[in-house]
């Protein structure tokens, strides 16, 4: 036969109902957090998927905030490339307007004066920030005026050639903007291929007009051992020999032009309009750049120099017609580029929000409480919890001498 004491008695009793009041303060706090595992100990394995979807949600985060920045600053770039089109329209138009040689010496001053404004707004466009104050078109520059107009009408550019990027993803980077100097600076000048420019101190009415590549092979040809740099000169018949400064002045092409027409040789064509005297000559030479600004400093310059006939102006604005046209051609695929990398960023932006939503789902089933199976078991703990007090209170007034009575 067991003998039960009374110290033994009171001391299960207590150690029952101290483990059921824990049990039923666990519950209690699933219950009013919300949470399923508040410590790691509820739940070890659950704990450790909730860390990880957390970090993994968190990274989610931090990716599509920088989606958001990077979407901001492309947003200003192409609204700020399309204002700097806009204003080369302009400029363009009044270029065109140069060549018509009816311009007075008044117009000319306006259309300078005018044209000054445009390089100056053309600048304060290429200065443009965001919302940071930090320039869109410096590269990874810390300047905030990468573009400096400097007194003789030129153009600096103090930024840099590495775009700034922005990570989307794990192992996933994209240019949030574009560096200056490949945008505004270093525009291949001309067709792109070549520059066919008649020599300032002619004295026909030789004016050069559209030129072009007509056969590649033969161009590739001629352009093999590097840049070309042709001379062509013509007699008052209209006869023309062009020869290659960079060989000796080996002559690569000879022709006859008549006013309207054009010449051609190693590969390209060069359409010519007007009458060239003895001696006049022109110059065609690849491999050369030009800058935006500087386009517009060269009509700038031109328009005041009052010692330019018409043809002279026509020929200068025929060449900086074709800069803004290289210029806007520049301007024009960064945009098209531009808008690829906002559709990039909004379908990854689109894609962190589906996975997001999937992430919260299973973090949600991982820890989160099931609150209609919690408060079940909340009452029944409770139940058992008054029982077991209850059971006490009667059992320890219970005694021999009870009995005895």
């Amino acid at each position: 036969m067991i003998r039960l004491s009374t110290s033994w008695m009171y001391q299960q009793s207590l150690t029952t109902m101290l483990d059921q009041q824990g049990s039923l303060a666990a519950t209690q706090n699933q219950v009013s957090s919300g949470q399923r595992i508040n410590l790691a100990s509820d739940d070890p394995a659950g704990a450790t998927q909730a860390v990880s979807l957390n970090h993994i949600l968190a990274s989610t985060a931090q990716y599509s905030a920088n989606i958001d920045g990077a979407n901001a600053r492309l947003s200003t770039e192409s609204n700020t490339l399309s204002s700097f089109n806009s204003l080369l329209d302009q400029a363009r138009s009044m270029a065109l307007q140069g060549i018509n040689g009816t311009l007075s010496t008044a117009d000319r001053q306006n259309m300078a004066t005018q044209l000054t404004q445009i390089r100056a707004q053309l600048v304060q466009l290429a200065n443009t920030t965001d919302a940071s104050g930090n320039a869109l078109f410096a590269g990874t520059s810390t300047t905030s005026t990468p573009f400096v107009l400097n007194s003789d009408g030129s153009v600096s550019y103090t930024g840099n050639r590495d775009n700034q990027m922005t990570a989307i993803g794990s192992g996933l980077r994209i240019p949030n903007s574009d560096e200056g100097a490949g945008l505004f600076m270093n525009i291949p000048a001309g067709n792109g291929s070549f520059v066919a420019a008649a020599t300032a101190g002619n004295t026909g009415s030789l004016l050069v007009g559209a030129t072009s590549v007509t056969d590649s092979s033969a161009w590739k040809a001629a352009t093999a051992a590097g840049p070309v740099n042709y001379q062509i000169s013509f007699d008052a018949a209209g006869n023309w020999i062009a020869s290659d400064a960079n060989h000796g002045n080996a002559v690569v092409g000879t022709g006859s032009y008549q006013d309207g027409g054009s010449i051609s040789f190693n590969g390209m064509t060069v359409a010519l309009s007007g009458t060239p005297a003895a001696g006049d000559t022109m110059s065609v030479k690849s491999g050369q750049t030009q800058d935006v600004f500087g386009t517009l400093t060269n009509m700038i310059n031109a328009l005041n120099d009052g010692s330019q006939n018409n043809t002279q102006l026509g020929n200068t604005m025929s060449r900086q017609i074709e800069s803004i046209d290289r210029a806007q051609d520049q301007v024009s695929s960064t945009q098209t580029d531009v808008g690829g990398r906002l559709n990039r960023l909004t379908q990854q932006k689109s894609t962190y929000s589906d996975l997001t939503l999937t992430y919260q789902t299973t973090l949600s089933g991982v820890q989160d409480t099931d609150m209609a199976s919690a408060i079940s078991k909340l009452m029944l703990q409770s139940t058992a919890l008054q029982a077991s007090q209850q059971t006490f209170a009667k059992v320890q007034g219970m005694s021999l001498f009870n009995y005895l009575k």
